[in-house]
């Protein structure tokens, strides 16, 4: 079966949730423009691209990144850009404002899944769905509410929170065993915008600072406890984790890089993580850890013209007990028509077929 993980940016401007209804073929909405364009791509250009796209990745399951705030709305969005039958399930997040504020936020760009139930490629009952906002999850539960750690080391536990609250299914194949996954939006790192030197820098080791306690977070107070289960499903952590390998210039500061410590520790090897794209290297590339061919997305410049960047911040992570069941990813850069996915999305997907292992007795 094929997983495509893909932040579809801004789903939400898309649907009109008090009508149940796409909204108007004509609105400009947040999506892909060329520089020279003042205004946003019209709800009808989105969907007809978001079509051509999911059709040319073909995927039995799709991790949706941005989603709207609501099941009810992927499943308008589903009906417009796919004519396949689905199932499917958007977490959604809410989040208070600060330790002591108990005001609720709600995101607008939520983690989901789409599992394609037309192929025969899953039993009748595709998925089991665990709301993580709900306390009766448990564990997943607890480790995704907002907490307090020492990050710095300066004996000062800061607060934190996920911005978008971290899905969780177990997914369940015609044939093989089941196994779960866990979809991430993780918080961003970028400053997209110029500002002086140190505010910049300010900004910057903040940015990596959140992403980091994130991601130690939920390594410490979830993977290490269900990796440690001899008795755990096959896992596959996926999604716009918005970190890559090794150390930028302000994570050199925090000695410490956010997928990285998402993998897990070298210290405990046998609950580390694979990584789906870095298999997908030649040995040259392996040996230097060169991602320069698997990078995920690409951005502007703030200050130099027509000069983009391009990182490798989306991922697809698995669980090694079952050698070989995910296979090394792609990151498709064009459809079979010729459309780069740039123009889709502002982010590449990140594509692996999956093979379900038989697990227990």
């Amino acid at each position: 079966m094929k997983l495509a993980v893909w932040n579809m940016e801004w789903l939400n401007d898309l649907v009109d949730s008090s009508q149940g209804t796409l909204n108007p073929d004509d609105r400009n909405v947040r999506g892909p423009r060329p520089p020279w364009e003042r205004e946003g791509p019209t709800v009808a250009e989105r969907i007809t691209l978001l079509r051509e796209g999911l059709a040319d990745l073909d995927p039995d399951i799709l991790l949706i990144v941005e989603g709207p705030d609501r099941t009810e709305d992927m499943e308008v969005l589903m009906a417009a850009i796919s004519d396949a039958e689905w199932a499917i399930h958007i977490q959604s997040s809410r989040f208070p404002s600060g330790p002591d504020n108990p005001r609720l936020n709600t995101s607008t760009q939520c983690v989901g899944i789409a599992v394609r139930t037309d192929r025969g490629t899953f039993a009748n009952t595709p998925l089991t769905i665990t709301d993580v906002e709900n306390p009766a999850a448990g564990l997943i539960h607890t480790a995704t509410e907002p907490f307090f750690l020492d990050l710095g080391n300066d004996k000062v536990p800061e607060w934190f929170r996920y911005e978008r609250r971290p899905l969780w299914v177990t997914v369940h194949p015609a044939q093989g065993s089941d196994f779960n996954i866990m979809g991430l939006h993780l918080k961003s790192k970028g400053v997209f915008r110029a500002y002086e030197w140190s505010r910049w820098w300010q900004m910057a080791d903040a940015n990596r600072m959140r992403l980091l306690a994130q991601c130690r977070h939920i390594r410490q107070t979830f993977l290490d406890t269900y990796l440690s289960d001899d008795a755990a499903l096959p896992l596959i952590v996926a999604g716009d984790i918005n970190d890559g390998p090794g150390f930028d210039t302000s994570e050199m500061r925090l000695n410490a890089s956010g997928v990285e410590t998402l993998m897990g520790s070298i210290w405990k090897p046998q609950l580390s993580l694979g990584n789906a794209l870095f298999d997908a290297l030649d040995d040259r590339d392996r040996a230097r850890l060169d991602f320069s061919d698997v990078t995920t997305t690409r951005f502007a410049d703030p200050i130099f013209n027509d000069t983009y960047h391009r990182v490798m911040i989306d991922h697809i992570l698995y669980s090694r007990n079952t050698p070989g069941w995910v296979a090394p990813a792609e990151v498709p850069r064009e459809t079979a028509a010729g459309t780069a996915y740039w123009k889709i999305s502002d982010h590449f997907p990140v594509v692996t077929e999956i093979t379900p292992p038989v697990v227990g007795p």
